[in-house]
């Protein structure tokens, strides 16, 4: 669902990860008629949704109304998701929403989350998140570094962090967190150089959530 950049990437590499486009959904071609239209070729077993923040609730709508599992890419929706946890719920369908495909950055997570744990027993620490994206991205600061300022607070980090973002270029994708005393400073960068790596990512994510019921995050699927 969607295919500008990312949906074109996914079709181009879903057979690297045994996998196959049975069908497209785009504005002029609604989910109904794509999930309908693939039928011939043995029907759609997870959807992936990288189409537009406002369009993520009805995707998942109509998805649910069928039966199909999704791995939602697509970010700056998350003040739906409780109904929307609620409506896969009562489907019974899998849902793995990830703001990041990375697996890098998953694994990142991890340290900066125990880092966070760390620094938090300590005094007179501050702390930073600064993400760094292409200019054609809407939504700041990014899905990825919300998530990064949960899994610091998770870890115990319970002073203020400061957010800043920066949309210019091309960038792929820079994630920098950053732990500041008084006289030394640790900080710890994730960089993208490829955004191929996010397709890779979540052509994997709809492969384990194939046969899965539930919402699941990329944490989830790491752990097995």
């Amino acid at each position: 669902m969607g295919h500008g950049r990312m949906g074109q990437l996914i079709e181009q590499l879903a057979g690297q990860h045994d996998c196959t486009v049975a069908a497209i959904a785009e504005v002029d071609r609604p989910i109904a008629d794509a999930i309908d239209g693939a039928r011939d070729a043995g029907g759609v077993d997870v959807a992936i949704d990288f189409s537009q923040p406002d369009a993520v609730a009805g995707n998942l709508e109509q998805l649910a109304a069928r039966g199909v599992s999704v791995v939602i890419g697509t970010t700056g929706w998350q003040d739906q998701e409780r109904d929307m946890r609620a409506l896969a719920g009562k489907a019974g369908i899998g849902v793995l929403a990830a703001a990041n495909f990375s697996l890098g950055m998953h694994v990142f997570a991890v340290v900066v989350e125990e880092a966070a744990r760390r620094f938090g027993t300590l005094g007179q620490v501050g702390a930073w998140i600064h993400e760094a994206h292409h200019i054609a991205k809407k939504d700041a600061p990014s899905g990825t570094a919300l998530m990064l300022k949960r899994v610091m607070e998770d870890g115990g980090y319970q002073a203020g962090i400061d957010m800043s973002s920066t949309r210019a270029g091309s960038i792929p994708g820079m994630h920098e967190v950053g732990f500041d005393g008084l006289a030394e400073t640790v900080t710890l960068t994730h960089t993208v150089r490829d955004r191929s790596v996010f397709a890779h990512g979540a052509l994997e994510a709809a492969r384990w959530l194939h046969g899965r019921s539930g919402w699941f995050t990329m944490r989830d699927m790491i752990n097995g």
